[in-house]
């Protein structure tokens, strides 16, 4: 799609994102993995993006005014970052609008999120996790060159995040 536009959130986009990245995570879990439940507490973590565009970039994609991608991207050592190697960004909450799955979406969020570490931060690479058993997910980050790392997985109480790291050259 040509008429995407990636920008940088604002407070004005906020609502928006929160309520974008529930209905994409749920709408995608409930047709692939429909045993993951998404509870008020993890509701609330998603709509809190103020707190999230405070603490990272969280890019937008933008049709013709209206937002139907999110990405966010931590600093190295950002507060909440769960990147597992050093000087390494953390990549988290990439979401689409179910009705835009399969338009290329996905790919310039991906883009300007790798450019922003690399270019402008002059990070090593990003680290990122997927929801143990969201193999399309998973395949999605392989395909940019992500490599799987179990020694950065992530068990907790309600779910196991496995590791991928992407290294700049």
């Amino acid at each position: 799609m040509s008429n995407i536009i990636i920008r940088e959130a604002g407070p004005e986009d906020d609502a928006r994102i929160g309520e974008l990245l529930i209905h994409a995570f749920i709408a995608t879990y409930a047709r692939k993995m429909p045993t993951v439940v998404y509870g008020d507490a993890r509701k609330a973590e998603l709509r809190d993006v103020a707190v999230k565009r405070a603490r990272a970039t969280v890019l937008v994609a933008d049709i013709g005014g209206e937002i139907v991608g999110t990405v966010s991207i931590f600093k190295p050592k950002a507060p909440t970052s769960e990147a597992w190697l050093p000087h390494f960004a953390d990549l988290r909450h990439l979401a689409v609008d179910p009705s835009f799955h399969g338009k290329g979406v996905s790919g310039p969020l991906l883009d300007r999120a790798e450019a922003i570490a690399r270019d402008e931060w002059e990070t090593d690479g990003i680290c990122l996790h997927v929801r143990r058993g969201a193999d399309g997910v998973a395949r999605l980050y392989q395909n940019r060159g992500f490599l799987r790392d179990p020694s950065g997985d992530i068990s907790k109480p309600t779910v196991f995040l496995e590791a991928y790291y992407l290294r700049f050259d």
